[in-house]
C-alpha cells in the first residue's frame, strides 16, 4: 500500500465522518476503493433526500416491512456530491430475547409491575408468557461522560426506548390498550468508531416504581442536558376513573389491586437519566401541567418547554422552569389564539397571547395529587344546571359545566389542567395536537396537528368560536404548524414572561390533502403528509422529519421536509397498518449522524385496508410474531458512488 493512497483514504474518512452523515456500513470498503480524493471538497454545504415511491400490491413484501428506498445526497463546498442509499437497521423486534449485559437474556418490550416482577399473559391456557409491547415509541440516542459497559469495544452510546402500549393479549381478542404500566428501557450500544454502526450490547429495564409506574408513554425528546423526556398521554379522567374498566385493569396489573392506582399520578412528564454503567433512573415532574403529553421540546435556554398536547380539545402549553436544566419547579402558561387562524399554508400567522395558569414545584403538586380527588377541585355537571356560577366548557370532546371550589386554583391548574385552561379562557379547540420540535437557527417551533376536525370546524357542535380556532371545513389529513419564537412577551395580566423563546404566533407550514379512496384504499393523497405525529428537526440538515400516525394512508410514512427548498421527500414506509414512531434526529454523536425510527402495531387493520388485508395479513403475521412484535432501530446508509464526483 503506497503512502499517497493511504492519505487519500484517511482524507475521505475525515470528510465523511466530519459531515452530518448517516452511519456508513461500507465506509472502510469505500475508502479502500478510492485512489483519488480531492482535498478541496471542504465543508458540507447542504443535505437533501431523494424520495422513494410508496409501496404497492405489485410487491406485497414491501408493504409488510420497514421499506426504505430513499437516498441522501451531500453537497460539499466545492460542488462535489456524495450520494447514499438509505436502509433500515433494527436492534430487535419486541418480544425478542436480548442480552441483559450480565450473561443472561431479557424479553425486549416486556412488562413489569410495581415490584419489578413480570406481568404474565394467561389468556391462552398452557402458553402463559410475559406480556410484551407491540408499541415501541419515543426514543432518544445519547452519550454519557465516562461511560463504561462490559462488552463495548468501540464507543459506548445509549438509546432510551419507551413502549406506549400493547394492543391485545396473545389470544388475539382481549384488548390491552392502556391496561398495562408502560415500560422504558436503556439500550447500551457499541458504536463502531470507523463505520458508525450500532450494536446492541445490553438491555436494561428502568425501575419506574418511584414514579408510581407509567401511563401510556408516547412520544419523547432528548433534553439539551442529555436526559430522556418521556410522556403520559390521555391523562385518566379523575371524575370517572374509579369505575373505568381500563383504569381499573391498569391498577390491577400494576399493583395487583384495581382500586390502588391514583389517576392524579398520571398525565405528567417523566424524565429518565442514563448512568455510565448503562442503567437508568426516572423521576416524574408534576408541575408541567396534567395534560396529554405527547412529546415536549426544551428550547436552547434550557428552561422553556413547548409541549405537545395529544388530546381532544387540546391547546398550546409552555412551561418555564425556574432554573436551567431543572424541571422540578416553574410557571405554566396556555395560549389564546388571535384572529386569522388558518391551516392553509402560505396564509399569515395568527397571534398568540399567553395566560399564566400558575407557578408550582413538582413536590407540592405531587403532594396535592396524593390527597385530592376531582370533587375536591371542581363541581362538575354534565347538563346545564341553570346556575350562572357554573361555566360551560368543552373537554374530552364533551360539554361540561364547571364550578371551581374555593382556594383550588393551583390544584386545578396542575391537576385538572385541561378543564382549568378552558375555564380561564384559553383556546382549547385543537382537535389533536401531537409532536413538537424547534428550528434554532430560524427561531421557529413546529407543532403537528394530526387532524383538523370537530372542535376546529365552524358549525360543529364541539366548536367554540371564542377559542379563535376556526376553519371552514375539516381536514382529516392534518397539518404541521410553524410558530415564531420571541422574547419580551407579557401574559394577559401584564406580567413579564421570562423567556426569549416563547411562541408569538402560529401559521400552517405544510398540510395533507383528503381524497376519495384510491385504488389501494388511501383516503389522503399518498404524495403528501397525512396525520403528522412525531416531529424532529435537524439543524445541520435543515430538515424537518415528520412521522405519520395515519388512518388515511394504507402504509404510514416518514417524511423529510427541507425548510429552505420546501421539498418534501418520502424517506421510509412502515409495515401496513403500523404507525411511524420513535423519531429522533441526531446531528452528531462521536462524528456520526443518526435518524432513529421505530414502528408499532403492524397489521392494525382499518376500513382503508380492505383492498389489501387479505394479501398482507399472512405476511405481517409471519414477519412480526402474529402482530405482537414491532421493530426498534435506525436508518443507515451505503454509498451509491465509489468516488466523490
Amino acid at each position: 500500500m503506497n503512502t499517497s493512497k493511504q492519505l487519500s483514504r484517511r482524507h475521505l474518512l475525515q470528510i465523511l465522518s466530519g459531515a452530518p452523515m448517516l452511519p456508513l456500513g461500507a465506509l472502510s470498503g469505500l475508502a479502500q476503493a478510492s485512489d483519488q480524493v480531492p482535498a478541496s471538497a471542504g465543508k458540507l454545504r447542504s443535505v437533501s433526500f431523494g424520495s422513494m415511491p410508496a409501496p404497492s400490491l405489485a410487491n406485497p413484501a414491501e408493504m409488510t416491512t420497514m421499506q426504505v428506498g430513499s437516498t441522501l445526497k451531500a453537497t460539499f463546498a466545492d460542488g462535489h456530491v456524495r450520494e447514499f442509499a438509505l436502509s433500515y437497521q433494527p436492534f430487535f423486534v419486541s418480544g425478542d430475547k436480548v442480552s441483559d449485559g450480565q450473561g443472561g437474556q431479557v424479553l425486549s418490550g416486556g412488562y413489569f409491575d410495581i415490584h419489578n416482577q413480570p406481568i404474565i399473559d394467561k389468556t391462552v391456557p398452557g402458553q402463559e408468557r410475559q406480556f410484551f409491547s407491540d408499541g415501541p415509541d419515543g426514543t432518544s440516542l445519547l452519550s454519557v461522560p465516562k461511560a463504561k459497559v462490559s462488552g463495548v469495544k468501540g464507543h459506548p452510546v445509549f438509546a432510551v426506548v419507551q413502549f406506549e402500549y400493547t394492543s391485545r393479549a396473545q389470544d388475539g381478542v382481549t384488548p390491552m390498550y392502556g391496561r398495562l404500566p408502560s415500560p422504558i428501557a436503556v439500550l447500551t450500544l457499541d458504536q463502531h468508531p470507523t463505520t458508525g454502526h450500532l450494536r446492541l450490547v445490553k438491555y436494561h429495564n428502568v425501575d419506574t416504581s418511584k414514579a408510581h409506574g407509567l401511563w401510556i408513554t408516547c412520544g419523547a425528546s432528548l433534553s439539551p442536558w442529555g436526559t430522556h423526556l418521556s410522556s403520559e398521554e390521555y391523562e385518566p379522567n379523575a371524575f370517572v376513573a374509579a369505575g373505568d374498566a381500563q383504569f381499573k385493569a391498569f391498577s390491577h396489573n400494576l399493583y395487583g389491586d384495581e382500586t390502588r392506582a391514583n389517576p392524579y399520578h398520571y398525565g405528567h412528564l417523566p424524565e429518565v437519566t442514563v448512568h455510565p454503567d448503562g442503567t437508568g433512573s426516572i423521576k416524574k415532574h408534576f408541575c408541567l401541567g396534567r395534560i396529554s403529553h405527547e412529546l415536549v421540546q426544551v428550547m436552547p435556554d434550557n428552561r422553556t418547554v413547548f409541549m405537545g398536547d395529544d388530546a381532544t380539545n387540546s391547546g398550546y402549553f409552555v412551561f418555564i422552569a425556574d432554573k436551567e436544566k431543572d424541571l422540578s419547579s416553574g410557571t405554566l402558561y396556555v395560549a389564546q389564539v388571535g384572529e386569522g387562524f388558518s391551516i392553509e399554508p402560505g396564509t399569515p400567522a395568527a397571534p398568540l397571547k399567553w395566560i399564566k395558569l400558575g407557578s408550582a414545584t413538582s413536590q407540592e403538586i405531587e403532594q396535592l395529587a396524593h390527597r385530592l380527588k376531582a370533587i375536591d377541585i371542581f363541581e362538575l355537571k354534565n347538563s346545564d344546571p341553570q346556575d350562572d356560577r357554573f361555566t360551560r366548557i368543552v373537554a374530552n370532546g364533551k360539554v361540561e359545566w364547571l364550578k371551581l371550589k374555593p382556594g383550588m386554583e393551583k390544584a386545578a391548574a396542575f391537576l385538572e389542567t385541561h378543564r382549568y385552561a378552558a375555564l380561564v379562557g384559553a383556546s382549547m379547540g385543537f382537535s389533536k395536537m401531537e409532536g413538537t420540535t424547534v428550528n434554532i437557527k430560524d427561531k421557529v417551533a413546529y407543532s403537528a396537528l394530526q387532524n383538523c376536525i370537530a372542535s376546529m370546524v365552524v358549525g360543529h357542535p364541539a366548536h367554540v368560536p371564542a377559542h379563535g380556532i376556526s376553519i371552514p371545513k375539516a381536514l382529516n389529513a392534518g397539518a404541521v404548524m410553524a410558530l415564531n419564537l420571541k422574547g419580551g412577551l407579557r401574559d394577559t395580566q401584564g406580567g413579564a414572561i421570562r423567556s426569549e423563546w416563547m411562541p408569538a404566533d402560529t401559521r400552517a407550514l405544510i398540510a395533507g390533502k383528503d381524497i376519495a379512496s384510491d385504488a389501494l384504499g388511501n383516503t389522503a393523497d399518498p404524495e403528501m403528509i397525512a396525520n403528522p405525529d412525531n416531529l424532529k428537526f435537524s439543524e445541520k440538515m435543515r430538515t424537518l422529519f415528520i412521522g405519520e400516525d395515519s388512518n388515511q394512508h394504507v402504509n404510514n410514512f416518514l417524511w423529510a421536509y427541507n425548510v429552505d427548498t420546501h421539498v418534501l421527500s418520502r424517506v421510509l414506509s412502515v409495515p401496513s397498518g403500523g404507525e411511524s414512531t420513535g423519531l429522533h434526529a441526531v446531528d452528531e454523536l462521536n462524528g456520526w449522524t443518526y435518524i432513529m425510527s421505530n414502528f408499532q402495531h403492524a397489521g392494525d387493520w382499518l376500513p382503508i385496508h380492505n383492498h389489501v388485508k387479505a394479501t398482507l395479513d399472512p405476511l405481517i403475521n409471519a414477519n412480526f410474531k402474529n402482530k405482537s412484535g414491532a421493530a426498534v432501530g435506525y436508518l443507515t446508509s451505503v454509498p451509491i458512488q465509489v468516488k466523490l464526483s
